[in-house]
């Protein structure tokens, strides 16, 4: 679930900017490796509750990120619900992902998570609308679920995040094929809703976007707080700016 994919992410407006999130000095620009796709634990493997420290998703929370692409104003909701769907056989968790550009909704998702014993978070697709200024769908591009045409499910969170840890974190040959890597477990990093110095630190690739390379920032009990593009065509950042805990 790359929230690109709803307000495409790229490069920042300013690198200084970046620069206040930023810990460490490696070249964050630089694409992933590809990643091999791990095999899905069977369904007996996984637990009701997505309660991963650094992606938690527990029914009934609600965030809301503000930021800009291309100088306009941009925003995310994402809302953990209760409900839940079977997927591969496996009990997943329902969130809903609603993206607005200049207060316009231009994408809306819902997405498939469940959690195995070992605590990785598995991403088992999403079904995506993007919508025109009527609000009419124009496509449902970036759609995948696991099992079906040839999708698998990926590891979007590690239960034991290490860095220079690559994980595939979703895959469905030439519409999702993200790829993320940890580069640090102590980030710094500033929102409007929280502060850390203890934040993880990822950066996505795809080879579906050669160029593109986006950061995302985790704090422990929220999830993520940050994504901003590193590299790439687009001019975007998104910050946390709530959060309620359901």
């Amino acid at each position: 679930m790359r929230r690109a994919g709803a307000v495409a992410l790229g490069i920042l407006a300013a690198a200084a900017s970046f620069a206040t999130t930023a810990c460490g000095h490696e070249d964050e620009s630089a694409e992933i490796g590809s990643a091999p796709l791990a095999s899905v634990p069977p369904a007996s493997e996984f637990v009701r509750v997505v309660d991963n420290a650094w992606f938690p998703l527990i029914p009934g929370s609600r965030y809301h990120w503000e930021g800009k692409s291309r100088d306009q104003p941009v925003s995310d909701d994402l809302t953990v619900t209760h409900a839940t769907e079977r997927v591969m056989g496996v009990v997943t968790t329902v969130v809903r992902d609603r993206s607005y550009r200049r207060g316009r909704l231009v994408e809306a998702t819902t997405d498939w998570y469940a959690q195995d014993r070992q605590g990785n978070v598995w991403y088992f697709g999403e079904a995506t609308k993007t919508l025109d200024g009527h609000g009419k769908v124009v496509s449902r591009e970036g759609s995948w679920r696991a099992g079906v045409d040839g999708a698998a499910a990926g590891i979007f969170m590690p239960g034991r995040p290490r860095v220079g840890q690559t994980v595939r974190q979703e895959y469905l040959k030439g519409h999702a094929e993200d790829h993320a890597e940890i580069r640090s477990l102590h980030a710094a990093v500033r929102t409007p809703y929280v502060s850390s110095r203890r934040a993880l630190r990822t950066t996505e690739t795809s080879p579906i976007e050669p160029g593109v390379v986006d950061a995302k920032y985790y704090v422990r009990g929220i999830g993520t707080v940050v994504e901003a593009s590193v590299k790439g065509p687009e001019h975007e950042r998104l910050e946390l700016v709530s959060f309620s805990r359901g």
